[in-house]
């Protein structure tokens, strides 16, 4: 029994590790969802996301799934500008 709740849990494990490899938005992609240049800076990444997430947000009849796009993008170019 012990042996197959371990191999339960491996399989388990590596099912959401496969699931959640591929979920990482491009730069490209982020910069695209925003609508901002290649050398935008931390001000105006927040500016294009504050102005996009108030027409996307689920509370101003947009999607979730739409809201958390945005969101990851924004999430995204922050952690380039900060790597560099």
């Amino acid at each position: 029994m012990a042996k197959l709740l371990l191999f339960l849990a491996l399989v388990a494990g590596a099912g959401f590790w496969w699931i959640g490899r591929g979920q990482r938005m491009s730069l490209r992609e982020a910069r695209r969802l925003l609508g901002i240049d290649e050398g935008a800076g931390e001000e105006e990444i927040r500016a294009a996301h504050r102005r996009l997430i108030q027409r996307v947000h689920p509370d101003a009849g947009g999607s979730a799934e739409l809201a958390t796009r945005v969101n990851a993008a924004r999430d995204v170019l922050l952690a380039e500008l900060r790597r560099n």
